[in-house]
């Protein structure tokens, strides 16, 4: 298969914000990883239907290749056909698993800035969120068809709405037991980020995640405390959060050590970043979440407010509304 970007190249330029995604749009969905549950997938899409979407899916997303929904060539032609058409507003992944950095030596960059919309996934779909954010493209971490579609209260509909619709979007969390302060600041940054996995597991690879001057969203699922220190070390070691402006850990689902009762993985954060002088965070539930996933532009300018006893995130508009006179260019 021929190459579409060399790897390692970088398209310079200005940011692209795609245009926003209205109720009644039709939304591609793609599986630019593993293999997926068909019964799931019918779930997902009859939500996005009763929410006012048209899903759209060719029939190559139930292929496999050992634990891969198909070949390379199929996932990256899936991706590419999903921006080309004008039909489609939006490309919604229809889960993570593993196989998105497969994909990237063979992304047309071109193509897909030049059909320009709203990429919204998760977990390994992290390695095209922070890719395309690092070449100018929006990206949007939040809910998958067959995961947070495919069940009644999977997603948060306050910032699926707002984010896609060129609305500003705030998380404000006062006194809540789940989102917590850490580390007290003030920051102004773009939120970046992901999955931890995937962020440490592009180290030393042509598509190296690029963190100064980003606020870093971070969470992962399974994941026990030491294995997140261990990742979290190794981004501090490599020198990920030198000029970072500050970080936001997410739910850190199912991330605990059986029988561990003493301790838990906000304080295995709190051991290696209290240092680092910029405000902390710990709970946002988006990507891998118990419920109500949330939508977090990405490539966006944001600011972090964290007090003793309160979180707020502030996000700038990631598309561009319909009615908007702007240029897509921000």
């Amino acid at each position: 298969m021929k190459r579409n970007v060399k790897p390692g190249t970088k398209i310079k330029g200005e940011r692209i914000k795609p245009p926003s995604l209205r109720v009644g749009d039709t939304i591609g969905i793609i599986a630019p990883a593993s293999s997926i549950d068909a019964e799931a997938l019918k779930r997902g899409c009859a939500r996005l239907l009763t929410l006012g979407y048209k899903p759209l899916f060719f029939d190559s997303i139930f292929d496999s290749d050992l634990y891969f929904a198909g070949s390379v060539r199929q996932r990256v032609n899936d991706l590419h056909e999903m921006f080309r058409r004008d039909d489609i507003r939006a490309v919604l992944c229809a889960r993570g698993g593993y196989g998105c950095n497969y994909l990237l030596p063979y992304l047309d960059l071109e193509l897909i800035r030049s059909h320009p919309k709203p990429f919204i996934g998760y977990s390994d779909v992290t390695t095209l969120l922070t890719w395309f954010v690092d070449n100018g493209l929006g990206a949007f971490h939040g809910p998958m068809a067959t995961k947070d579609f495919a069940h009644t209260d999977g997603v948060d509909l306050v910032s699926w709405r707002s984010v896609l619709s060129g609305d500003s979007y705030t998380a404000e969390f006062n006194g809540d037991i789940q989102v917590k302060p850490l580390v007290p600041g003030r920051a102004q940054g773009t939120l970046y980020g992901g999955c931890l996995s995937m962020l440490t597991a592009s180290l030393g690879t042509p598509y190296e995640i690029r963190t100064r001057g980003t606020i870093v969203f971070i969470e992962d699922i399974a994941a026990k405390p030491y294995q997140v220190d261990r990742m979290l070390m190794q981004l501090k070691t490599a020198g990920k959060f030198a000029g970072v402006r500050g970080i936001i850990f997410g739910e850190m689902l199912e991330c605990e050590q059986p029988g561990a009762s003493d301790y838990d993985v906000s304080q295995i954060v709190m051991r290696i970043v209290r240092d680092l002088g910029i405000p902390v965070a710990y709970g946002l539930p988006s990507g891998h979440v118990t419920r109500a996933n949330i939508t977090l532009p990405l490539g966006v300018r944001a600011s972090l407010v964290v007090t003793d006893s309160s979180v707020r995130l502030a996000c700038k508009p990631a598309t561009i509304a319909a009615d908007s006179s702007q240029s897509a260019h921000s």
